[in-house]
């Protein structure tokens, strides 16, 4: 996996809470016990607190397309 840190948040069409990760994708950080716990998503300053951690990106792991840009 492929650690990248968190630049910022927005919600999904759902209300899902996505961090922005430094390569440019996203990643989902769902509070959703007992599967995910992750009750700092639920307020900002929560949120705040964890920009600059990481993550891993799951796309940045993929194997590219030939030709694909890299970010």
């Amino acid at each position: 996996m492929i650690l990248r840190r968190i630049t910022g948040y927005h919600q999904d069409e759902l209300g899902d809470w996505v961090a922005e990760l430094e390569c440019g994708h996203g990643q989902h950080v769902r509070h959703d016990p007992p599967w995910q716990v992750r009750e700092w998503v639920t307020t900002e300053a929560g949120r705040a607190a964890h920009l600059g951690t990481t993550l891993g990106c799951v796309l940045c792991a993929e194997p590219r397309a030939s030709g694909e840009a890299t970010r």
